[in-house]
């Protein structure tokens, strides 16, 4: 008997535990202040796409049953700063189902006069307010999960506690600070997935990143139309949807990857010719994958 839903999920589970496996090793070992400063550096960034995949985990659970699930989620809480039950009350529960009303939405990108945040505004505001907001989504209407959510952050407040415990300067810098750092970068980048696009219709609300890279690291996030259309699906089929809902999403609604796969027009917005758009419907069109393979 497996223990994944789905088989795709196992590579990315074992480098999780890695990085994990890593984490403790520096926090048990560093003797020198510059190495957890250093790792905490170096961690950023692929940390920041552990967060896409910490998401993915909370729409659809990469394991069979709770108790593995639940393990994974604490070491997600270590390297996200999102922890169990947080992203499916916020996010899931919350942001997919309100992201269409910008007087509801759990990430909301308009301010109360209307007007459009700026990136740092959004950033901070949906990072400090992430863990109220799903606590309000868990009592208005989901108690179970709510439940969960409660046990599990103590837990994790708990065993953070026995780290500074144990060593206060390294739990510092490699756990507390890249949780924190973690959960601003996941916000931030959230910003660029809907801002601006006030819409009712699902196909016009989302922004997409095509880049092979970007949705290697990331497990398909890129294709977010496809991922909002229907967030149930596994996100290794999020390419076969987007293909068959490529002629309905506006040739505009697509941007550039951030760092590290693009330094310059990082975020920026791109217009697909008609012969791109073509061939992610599956149809051949000379000349016209180059681009988007970028």
């Amino acid at each position: 008997m497996t223990l994944f839903r789905h088989p795709e999920d196992r590579i990315p589970v074992l480098m999780f535990l890695g990085v994990f496996a890593l984490d403790m090793t520096v926090f048990l070992t560093a003797r020198s202040w510059w190495v957890p400063v250093l790792w905490f550096g170096l961690g950023i960034i692929p940390k920041g796409w552990i967060c896409s995949w910490n998401h993915h985990h909370q729409h659809l659970s990469f394991f069979k049953h709770a108790l593995p699930n639940r393990l994974l989620e604490i070491v997600f809480g270590f390297q996200t700063g999102v922890t169990s039950q947080a992203w499916f009350l916020h996010h899931v529960l919350g942001h997919h189902k309100n992201y269409l009303d910008q007087t509801q939405d759990e990430s909301r990108w308009k301010r109360d006069d209307g007007s459009t945040m700026g990136e740092v505004e959004y950033s901070l505001g949906t990072a400090l307010t992430a863990y109220p907001r799903a606590f309000q989504v868990g009592r208005k209407h989901h108690p179970k999960a709510l439940r969960t959510f409660v046990w599990m952050a103590v837990l994790q407040v708990v065993l953070l506690a026995g780290l500074f415990w144990v060593n206060p300067y390294n739990a510092l810098f490699v756990f507390l600070l890249p949780m924190m750092a973690s959960l601003y970068v996941t916000t931030w980048a959230t910003y660029f997935h809907h801002v601006g696009l006030e819409t009712a219709n699902h196909s016009e609300a989302s922004y997409n990143i095509l880049h092979k890279g970007y949705n290697l690291m990331t497990g398909n996030l890129g294709y977010h139309t496809a991922h909002h259309t229907r967030h149930g699906l596994h996100w290794s089929k999020l390419p076969e949807l987007h293909a068959q809902l490529a002629q309905e999403i506006p040739s505009n609604l697509y941007r550039q990857p951030g760092i590290p796969f693009v330094w310059r027009g990082s975020e920026e917005k791109l217009v697909l010719s008609e012969h791109e758009v073509a061939a992610l419907s599956g149809r051949t069109v000379e000349g016209s994958g180059e681009k988007l393979a970028a």
